[in-house]
């Protein structure tokens, strides 16, 4: 009961996280400088033209009858059509989305697998050069700017040593064969995701050392060490293992960034994703295009907070408890 009871706040914590982030949406586009209706009304167009592209997106409605069809459309994945292209937006951003998925897994994966490994190795190698220069390495991408650094490998890679491609997420014209396309695509996403594994790592690796030092230090460790279990398996199936649950919960935790930060990533590397469709459909008044964009990475972030709440509610009682819940 007590964690049933943890999961409905949380649940509707988030609905209600949801509602005030869509009305923010509403209300954000359309204080924006400039007028979306040039986007789609020609001047030379008769009036009742006017009237009927008026109507077929809405602008004729008051803005609370706007607000409420609005609301209404999203969570039914009616996005309305694109200013700019009369397109769907539906349609594009699913045109889109697999790019933003392919770049936040192999992020996700890279800067876990980077932070992990090199936070056990530090731990294995207390008080020596490896311990310092992972720490030293560590704080440095924790407290540099994310876009600085991938500013810096764009001219690092794109003017001194040209050997990565710096935008797109593919070839143009794009190679022949199936696996000449992958291998293409794996090509265009090295830098990408290379870069955000750069900014992320250092959060990953210190939490992992921090609590691998702690748990080397438990009687249980000292006892199989004078037992004369190899320090290999002591690392990995003790100290390591023991340790599991709060990695579990950090790398829920970090979902939400690593939206966030793959959406700054399409952006600043002109990626075919989401989070560059967002960015255009802003810089063009495109309404719709963009409420539907940031809608769609709004839930993102959303859920990926629903389930580090729910991992840390199973990882520690302590949080439903002190939630309202009974252990």
């Amino acid at each position: 009961m007590g964690f049933r009871s943890y999961l409905m706040k949380r649940v509707l914590y988030a609905i209600l996280v949801l509602f005030v982030i869509l009305t923010f949406n509403f209300v954000l586009f359309r204080l924006m400088p400039g007028d979306p209706e040039k986007m789609i009304i020609d001047p030379n167009f008769t009036v009742e033209a006017k009237m009927e592209l008026r109507r077929q997106y809405g602008l004729d409605e008051p803005v609370f009858k706007q607000y409420i069809n609005y609301l209404s459309s999203l969570l039914r994945f009616d996005m309305g059509l694109s200013f700019n292209t009369r397109r769907p937006v539906w349609s594009e951003l699913k045109e889109r989305l697999p790019n933003t998925l392919v770049l936040f897994a192999a992020t996700f994966a890279g800067t876990a697998t980077v932070g992990i490994s090199l936070g056990v190795y530090a731990a294995a190698n207390r008080e020596k050069f490896a311990e310092k220069f992972v720490v030293g390495s560590g704080l440095f991408a924790y407290a540099v700017p994310g876009f600085f650094i991938q500013l810096l490998l764009l001219l690092l890679f794109g003017y001194y040593w040209p050997i990565l491609p710096i935008h797109g997420t593919m070839s143009a014209p794009p190679p022949d064969g199936t696996l000449a396309v992958l291998l293409d695509r794996i090509w265009h996403l090295i830098l990408p995701a290379g870069s955000n594994v750069l900014i992320g790592f250092g959060s990953w690796a210190l939490y992992t050392r921090n609590t691998m030092l702690e748990a080397l230090s438990q009687d249980y460790i000292v006892t199989a060490r004078a037992k004369g279990i190899p320090r290999g398996d002591i690392l990995y199936h003790h100290a390591l293992r023991s340790v599991l649950p709060p990695i579990v919960t950090l790398i829920f935790m970090s979902l939400p960034g690593a939206v966030s930060g793959a959406v700054i990533t399409e952006s600043i590397f002109s990626w075919h994703g989401v989070g560059r469709y967002l960015l255009d459909a802003t810089l063009k008044m495109d309404y719709p295009a963009a409420q539907g964009a940031f809608y769609l990475i709004a839930l993102a972030v959303i859920i990926s907070n629903l389930l580090a709440d729910v991992a840390y509610g199973l990882v520690d009682p302590r949080i439903r408890v002190g939630a309202g819940g009974q252990s």
